[in-house]
């Protein structure tokens, strides 16, 4: 049906969503940076890529995505070192946005945070500070390209067992911190693909009592 590419596809949400898509017929990518982890990929039913997108170029990036209909951000640093959170959650994510326009794949499907906004308010002093700070910059930089985009903003991340029922979130939830469990953030990825109502949106959300087609096709 569609070929989509992950980036950051050996990671927990990652490889909870390349089976979803690959079970709708679809042709799955999912990009890694060590090749030991390439059994795990093919055991969830996609394709592994390896490409390290910390150092790849634009260019690099844009033949990789070449001929796919859809771009999945699912990467990420993981925190600990300010350094490299900036090169792969700022500066690669804002390469492949670029990458995708490159190479003519529209659609753009981001793995963002809830409360993810410029205006973030964590102080520097804090250790969350460089990945609020590079999130904000590189879903701005979406916001603002010519993509097909779609930004989701789950709580915190959790392995309860996906429900696939959220709520959208609202300005009181993300002072409460309500969480998201991973399943459900790959059950988002795959309606948010599969429904052009999310083009366009920043969807941030807890897990809740809709279903997410419902949630989603109302947003």
């Amino acid at each position: 049906m569609a070929k989509h590419l992950i980036i950051g596809g050996h990671g927990k949400v990652a490889l909870r969503t390349a089976p979803l898509l690959v079970q709708e017929g679809h042709e799955v990518t999912s990009v890694i940076r060590n090749p030991d982890h390439a059994a795990d990929i093919e055991a969830a039913g996609a394709t592994p890529l390896v490409l390290d997108i910390e150092t790849a170029s634009q260019d690099e990036l844009a033949q990789a995505f070449a001929g796919h209909d859809a771009i999945v951000w699912s990467a990420g640093a993981g925190g600990g070192d300010p350094e490299r959170t900036y090169a792969v959650d700022r500066d690669a994510a804002l390469r492949s946005m670029d990458a995708a326009e490159q190479a003519g794949v529209k659609r753009y499907v981001m793995v963002s945070y809830l409360g993810a906004r410029p205006d973030h308010g964590i102080p520097e002093d804090d250790s969350f500070h460089p990945y609020a700070t590079a999130k904000a910059a590189a879903d701005t930089h979406l916001r603002n390209s010519e993509l097909d985009w779609t930004i989701l903003g789950p709580g915190a991340l959790t392995t309860d067992e996906p429900t696939g029922h959220i709520r959208l979130a609202t300005a009181a939830t993300v002072g409460e911190l309500r969480e998201t469990s991973r399943g459900n953030v790959a059950e988002t990825i795959r309606v948010a693909l599969a429904t052009e109502n999310t083009i366009g949106k920043q969807l941030e959300y807890v897990d809740g009592e809709e279903p997410i087609t419902a949630v989603f096709a109302q947003a």
